[in-house]
């Protein structure tokens, strides 16, 4: 991601099919938050979506298991699916904890995120990764950028953030959920980080403060497929491919608040 405005990530906004987005997302939230039901139980549709969103980004790292396995499931560190799903989870509830640091420092966050997603200390644990460490990154096939390459966009990325700017909260998110798949910084579980981190981005921006708006979801639901040749686009830096990262994130977020819906939906059936 690359361009020589003032302020790079709100130039973003004039890129094909981004402003659309911005807008179609911004009406779709706003409907599911004007839901009768989120009135008064808007925690159990946070914790639904929290659920839903770390199934998603499991699936999409590999482990893509039926949500009520996940919900079921006590024990995860038992296999390597196992093992990406109990992360998934583990982020989904911990990301609620970083808002307040993340506008701050947004490289302690992703540390944190990382260590969390790991579940334990280790060496290479909270910290990007050094000369000669592998990537550990199953749906990602394209070469990670070196290190020092590494250390030199994560810093451009925080400044952004700190920055803050004018850029509509749909355009944050996605440039970072773009740059952290592409840079891979840690040496595991980059993918559940970025989607982790685009999340924290989407509510931390204001534009979904309860986290019942689960991006992850739609990610899933559009398949891996199509989740890797928007990537491919982002990766490209052209506009039409940067611009058609950020409307797929958009129909992610869509496809979230369509499951939320359907979440208070069938809460007030419950209810009647």
């Amino acid at each position: 991601m690359s361009t020589h405005a003032s302020d790079p990530l709100a130039a973003l906004g004039s890129l094909p099919g981004v402003a659309d987005a911005v807008d179609s997302v911004r009406k779709a939230v706003d409907r599911v938050y004007g839901h009768r039901v989120m009135r008064r139980r808007s925690n159990e549709i946070s914790s639904e979506a929290a659920l839903r969103g770390a199934r998603g980004s499991a699936a999409l790292s590999g482990a893509d298991w039926a949500l009520e396995e996940v919900r079921r499931r006590t024990d995860f560190g038992a296999d390597p699916e196992a093992r990406t799903v109990g992360a998934a989870l583990r982020l989904g509830a911990e990301a609620g904890q970083l808002l307040s640091i993340w506008r701050q420092s947004p490289l302690r966050v992703l540390a944190r995120l990382h260590l969390v997603a790991e579940g334990e200390p280790g060496e290479s644990v909270g910290r990007p990764r050094l000369e000669g460490e592998a990537v550990d990154e199953p749906l990602i096939e394209t070469p990670p950028p070196s290190p020092a390459e590494v250390a030199g966009r994560l810093d451009g990325l925080a400044e952004l953030i700190v920055a803050g700017g004018d850029a509509p909260a749909l355009v944050t998110a996605a440039v970072v959920h773009g740059e952290l798949l592409a840079l891979r910084p840690f040496t595991s579980y980059n993918g559940l980080v970025a989607r982790a981190a685009e999340r924290i981005a989407l509510v931390g921006s204001g534009l979904d403060p309860k986290a019942i708006c689960p991006a992850e979801v739609g990610h899933a639901e559009q398949g891996r497929a199509a989740y890797l040749a928007a990537f491919e686009g982002y990766l490209s830096g052209t506009p039409e491919g940067v611009g058609g990262w950020i409307a797929h994130c958009g129909r992610s977020v869509e496809l979230g608040v369509r499951e939320s819906t359907a979440v208070c939906e069938a809460l007030q059936r419950g209810a009647a």
